[in-house]
């Protein structure tokens, strides 16, 4: 069972990697909109907390190595890597009240904020300290001004993120329940 979830795992991180460098919309902030998100939430939903954080953070820490934002990797880990599980625990309590269509919508919602939010601190300390060698009031406000110009493209993404799992999550469900028992 065990190499099942492995397998799982590196697939799902496999195509997080795919789809968030296969179709990129560039926004005028020197990032891209992708469906990579929805896969995220799709890995923390179906895989759990560990290896659907894992799948999530891995394959996009690997799109952004592959398409050149190196700097952004290993923030990207950790937020895609929660992302997903955050996802997971509110899906966990929300299926107690809901059908899977809501939990899924509601899940998606919270962890793609997670996502905005991790994405607008990160990059409020990367830009003040690309304008200064060390923080000051100066280089911290610059750098809010500069990242809160990217919130409405990740918001965005986080919109898409959101349909797309909605859409595919009954779908893969149903294909990984018959694949002997499923993968929990």
């Amino acid at each position: 069972m065990k190499t099942k979830k492995i397998i799982f795992t590196a697939l799902f991180a496999a195509l997080t990697c795919v789809a968030t460098m296969i179709i990129k919309l560039p926004t005028p902030t020197m990032g891209y909109i992708h469906p990579g998100d929805a896969v995220v939430l799709l890995s923390g939903l179906l895989l759990g907390p560990v290896y659907g954080g894992l799948a999530a953070g891995i394959g996009s820490m690997f799109a952004d190595l592959f398409s050149g934002y190196l700097a952004y990797a290993p923030a990207t880990f950790i937020i895609k890597c929660f992302t997903a599980v955050i996802a997971y625990c509110i899906a966990k309590q929300l299926k107690k009240i809901f059908s899977d269509l809501p939990t899924v919508i509601l899940a998606g919602i919270v962890g793609e904020s997670f996502m905005v939010v991790g994405y607008f601190v990160f990059e409020i300390f990367m830009l003040a300290l690309s304008t200064s060698s060390k923080l000051t009031a100066a280089s911290l406000t610059s750098g809010i001004v500069a990242s809160a110009s990217g919130i409405p493209f990740n918001i965005v993404q986080g919109i898409f993120g959101v349909i797309i799992a909605t859409i595919l999550y009954p779908i893969l469900k149903r294909i990984l329940k018959q694949t002997e028992g499923g993968i929990q």
